[in-house]
């Protein structure tokens, strides 16, 4: 992946030079570093063919100069890269940040096949992983201090329930993700190929085609995708991977626990995935998700699980050519044929032309033509899912009782895996409507004066909410997020609306509160003990064993007090909610809604599994996955695997009686610690943010504004027509705006201060080493400061006109940066994670490149007087817009 190599090798001695010191001491693996070499190289010969040597030469003179200016230090080398990128002219500008854009394209496909390279590598040297990697392993650690019927009857309970939403953060169009993706595959023939051998050409050909039309296809979307656009992208991961990649994570951790009994006897592994999805469902903020799309969603997956699910009986059904005198039917089976012969003698008849003495083949070929039926609304249909179930049990049982019990528990038990996972929906769609919308309707529908179009549409939704689950279940839809929860009331308001749309009729429904702000956090427990005296909560847990589901903000929780004080909040939050379910015997899943980026409570999910408080997890995790963090964990089936399983181990440990003491026990050992930087992290967070003038402030050194602009998603950006308070402004732009430019603010701000406070150097290293909450938050914040840089960041902070708040910003960075160094050790960033540290190391140069040429859009757009070289306001837009998808790509987690 070395920067050398992002392009032909340079023949100029000092360029040379610089490339070598720039590389010292960063070791990329061997094949690494060749592919990113082809790459690189097919790259550049692209851009030579498509704008000649002089588009060439101006990429390297900056690649050259950012890498220098990196590498020195020095004011003067940063001046040299910024005037070459003043130096443009604005088609210039346009093609270079679009051939740095491509190069972070290249790279990241390069790491991300690397990473599969050493999965493949691990997965034949058992042992490699340590014990909270892998399922197989966290359970047996957890045999040991539980014993044999307890950890079973854990892992059964065991659930990971991924929620893929639609907010604006995957800066790139879908037909880049498609060509990406199809350089994946032909890098993985040119893996395979015989060096020097016309396989080995081939693929070399391709990519290089494949390529020009990365580098040709427009990088920025015309429009915004409107939310059915937003489905079908998401359903591409399905298509490509998850639909048949999660039964694959079971089988491989059945192998793992049962070794040569795996595939012959029935598994112990449950199917523990649940995916939901607020893609087409998420109406809070916006208009543009209506009750139709709702039903449209719902339609679209339905349709596509119905078609992986009778590609598959068909698939597996043409295996089973197995005859009738060694294995025999039973008859279960006998019966579902007759009944499917009798309902469709045509079919019946072909079936058994193509199957003579094939019983069990035939029936599975019969029931993929009752799921095509199913799908096409025909007849012949399957009313639910568990019908299907019964059926693949059934021939489950025949198998295993006539002898052939490898074809009963391996591609069958695949089969049944999916039903189990999928269903005939899916995804489960959740609606989430904020709490005012739901007062207002049911102000409008009290008053008794006709309703307005905003509450008929309210209705609507629990219309649509009781036809999908007339037409594919209960587990098709049903949950109802209600956003900013405050009170009780505001959980009641949603049954209270249900009832007005359909009466006796009402949709069963699962009532979800989502706790942001600080207050509403502090104030959780009280709303959910009030909560669940109403009479629809008590019947609807009443039917699901005393489940209760609470969904926790990570997002605007930050914005509201600071990334320090949230997180603090947050396992507090939790804590206590915990407890009360506790002590009230309910069954609670906590919902995490995380992002992608720091200020929004990403970073690795397992660390953060295993930091959360005494049985706030127990076995079930539930969080939000968006933008670039679908398709970076979801969008290969090998990290897709190794993800899952890492979760998963993680949520089945978080629970064992060791974890479980020793963060409840760290937590009350530093609490002294928790309260100083509790307290000093907000204050120092409100001095810039209630800060006079600080919203239009924050506007104004940031591209926010702009990438309001950009085609992303479907939902607006801010609240209003203008930022002049932070209530103004969503969650997602205030952190991706603080990262375009450089800063990463929403991931760090006071956390320098707050540990200065408590200013016992050994005592929070002992902290950092023992506390699983303060070591999360150090690592987390070190990524972030690390993809952090203090000279583009002046730049920024520059085109606003206030010092005190830019030298605040800048004084709390370099605080926060050296304490962080100090409690993780070294004398740099992440050096106790020398794989990020060089993946962003790597970067970082480039990401400067195309900063620089954002700043110089951005200059020009606040002050046209300061443009330089010529372009109308709409080509700087567009250079600044392509900047901005440069930067996310580079960046990578910024949403």
């Amino acid at each position: 992946m070395t920067p050398e190599h992002a392009f032909p090798e340079p023949t100029d001695t000092s360029a040379i030079r610089i490339i070598g010191r720039f590389e010292a001491g960063r070791g990329i693996p061997d094949a690494m570093r060749s592919d990113v070499r082809m790459l690189g190289a097919l790259l550049g010969q692209v851009l030579r063919e498509a704008g000649g040597d002089d588009l060439f030469e101006d990429v390297e003179r900056l690649r050259l100069a950012t890498i220098q200016a990196y590498d020195e230090e020095t004011s003067d080398a940063f001046e040299r890269a910024a005037a070459i990128a003043e130096s443009f002219s604005i088609a210039r500008a346009d093609e270079v940040a679009r051939a740095f854009t491509c190069y972070f394209h290249l790279v990241n496909l390069a790491e991300e096949h690397q990473r599969v390279r050493v999965l493949r590598e691990r997965a034949g040297q058992p042992g490699r992983e340590d014990a909270a990697d892998t399922v197989a392993t966290a359970y047996a650690r957890l045999k040991t201090e539980v014993g044999d019927d307890e950890a079973r009857r854990r892992l059964e309970g065991l659930r990971f329930h991924p929620v893929f939403t639609a907010h604006p953060t995957e800066a790139r169009r879908r037909a880049v993700s498609s060509s990406i993706r199809r350089l994946s595959e032909l890098l993985t023939q040119h893996d395979a190929a015989s060096e020097g051998g016309s396989e080995e050409h081939r693929a070399r050909r391709r990519m290089l085609e494949e390529i020009d039309t990365l580098w040709r296809t427009a990088p920025l979307r015309a429009e915004k995708p409107s939310p059915t656009d937003e489905v079908r992208t998401v359903m591409g991961v399905f298509d490509e991977t998850l639909f048949t990649t999660v039964p694959h994570v079971y089988r491989r951790i059945d192998d793992a626990l049962r070794g040569d009994d795996s595939g012959s006897t029935p598994p112990v592994v449950p199917a523990f995935v649940r995916i939901g999805s607020w893609v087409g469902g998420d109406r809070d903020g916006n208009p543009f998700v209506t009750a139709s799309v709702t039903r449209e969603a719902s339609q679209i997956a339905s349709d596509h699980v119905l078609r992986g699910l009778e590609r598959a009986l068909e698939r597996i059904g043409r295996t089973l050519t197995l005859d009738a005198e060694d294995t025999p039917a039973s008859a279960a089976v006998s019966a579902i044929w007759e009944a499917f012969a009798a309902a469709d003698p045509r079919a019946a008849e072909e079936l058994g032309a193509r199957s003579p003495g094939e019983p069990h083949r035939r029936v599975l070929l019969a029931l993929a033509h009752r799921v095509a039926a199913t799908r096409r609304g025909d007849e012949q249909r399957y009313s639910r899912p568990e019908e299907l179930l019964a059926d693949l049990r059934a021939v489950q049982a025949s198998l295993s009782d006539a002898g052939a019990k490898r074809h009963a528990f391996g591609g069958v038990q695949h089969l049944i895996w999916q039903v189990e996972t999928y269903g005939f929906h899916l995804t489960e769609l959740e609606v989430r409507q904020h709490s005012q919308v739901h007062a207002k309707a049911l102000a409008e529908l009290s008053s008794g004066e006709p309703i307005s179009a905003q509450t008929e549409e309210v209705l609507e939704v629990f219309r649509a909410i009781a036809e999908i689950q007339r037409d594919r279940g209960l587990r098709a839809a049903g949950r109802y997020v209600v956003s900013f929860t405050q009170a009780a009331s505001d959980l009641a308001n949603v049954y209270a609306l249900a009832r007005h749309a359909l009466g006796d009729d009402a949709p069963v429904l699962d009532v979800v509160p989502l706790f942001e702000t600080f207050a509403d956090l502090q104030a959780a427990p009280e709303i959910l003990a009030e909560a669940v005296t109403f009479p629809e909560f008590r019947e609807r847990m009443a039917a699901t064993g005393n489940r209760l589901e609470v969904m926790l903000g990570y997002s605007d929780s930050s914005k509201d007090v600071g990334p320090v004080a949230a997180n603090l909040a947050l396992y507090e939050a939790q804590e206590k909610i915990a407890l009360w379910a506790q002590e009230s015997d309910i069954e609670l899943t906590l919902f995490h809604g995380r992002g992608g980026a720091l200020g929004r409570g990403g970073g690795p999910a397992n660390s953060a599994i295993l930091a959360q408080p005494p049985h706030s997890v127990d076995g079930r995790f539930k969080l939000t996955e968006q933008g670039e963090v679908i398709f970076a964990r979801y969008g290969e089936p090998a990290i897709a695997m190794r993800h899952i399983d890492q979760v998963a181990a993680a949520t089945l440990l978080a629970s064992s009686p060791t974890v479980e003491k020793h963060t409840s026990d760290s937590a009350a050992r530093f609490a002294d610690i928790a309260s100083v930087m509790d307290r000093s992290s907000r204050e120092r967070f409100f001095s810039l943010v209630k800060a006079e003038g600080f919203a239009p402030w924050f506007a104004t050194v940031t591209p926010m504004e702009e990438i309001g602009l950009l085609a992303l998603g479907s939902r607006p950006a801010r609240r209003g027509l203008s930022v002049e308070s932070l209530e103004d402004l969503r969650a997602i732009p205030w952190v991706f705006a603080w990262t375009q430019a450089r800063i990463n603010l929403a991931g760090w701000f006071g956390l320098g201060t707050a540990l200065a406070a408590v200013g016992d150097e050994a005592r929070l290293i002992e902290a950092y080493r023992e506390w699983p909450l303060l070591r999360t938050m150090i690592d987390n914040v070190a990524m972030s400061l690390a993809k952090t840089d203090e000279r583009i960041a002046r730049q920024y902070l520059a085109l606003g006109d206030r010092d005190d708040l830019a030298q605040l910003v800048l004084d709390e960075m370099t605080l926060t940066r050296e304490w962080v160094i100090r409690l993780t050790g070294g004398v740099g960033l992440l050096e106790n994670k020398p794989i990020l540290q060089r993946a962003v190391q790597l970067r970082t140069p480039y990401v400067d490149a195309l900063s620089l040429l954002q700043l110089r859009a951005l200059r020009a757009l606040r002050d046209p007087a300061e443009a330089t070289g010529s372009g109308a306001e709409d080509e700087q837009k567009r250079l600044l817009l392509l900047s901005v998808s440069g930067v996310a790509a580079g960046l990578q987690n910024t949403g």
